[in-house]
């Protein structure tokens, strides 16, 4: 049975770099938040060189043709108020992008792929996460 995921940013800066094997996805329903668009192509933005910019642009390119783009919707605003609602509350500060791919994940019931432990995705209610390094290669090749 296909997951229900969504991709966090950095998830697709792995997948830039070849550092997990993507196949391991093949079987799943995949989804980007539209903040995430945003991100990834601010690393063409601020690419070194035009032909890394092209290299990275041709990447978004495939990866747009193979998952969902969600876009902020009212629905997405009620789970991301709940959300920073509830950070506010704890005291843990997370990226304000981050509170709002929590909140399509939350509002779509799926998981968020991310490298980034900083963000304590699964620490938010009604969120899950998983690693993708740890998840699709094992712990001995992350």
């Amino acid at each position: 049975m296909a997951r229900q995921l969504i991709l966090d940013t950095n998830a697709l800066i792995a997948y830039e770099r070849a550092n997990f094997d993507t196949t391991a996805l093949d079987d799943d329903d995949l989804a980007i938040a539209a903040i995430t668009v945003a991100e990834f192509r601010a690393g063409i933005e601020l690419a070194r060189t035009a032909t890394q910019a092209a290299e990275r642009a041709r990447i978004l390119a495939v990866i747009l043709d193979v998952v969902t783009v969600l876009d902020y919707s009212e629905r997405t605003a009620i789970e991301h108020a709940r959300l920073l609602a509830h950070v506010r509350r704890s005291g843990a500060p997370r990226g304000a992008h981050d509170i709002i791919i929590a909140a399509h994940a939350a509002e779509h019931a799926r998981t968020v792929v991310s490298l980034d432990a900083r963000a304590r995705f699964a620490d938010l209610p009604g969120v899950s996460a998983l690693d993708p390094l740890s998840e699709f290669n094992g712990p001995n090749q992350a």
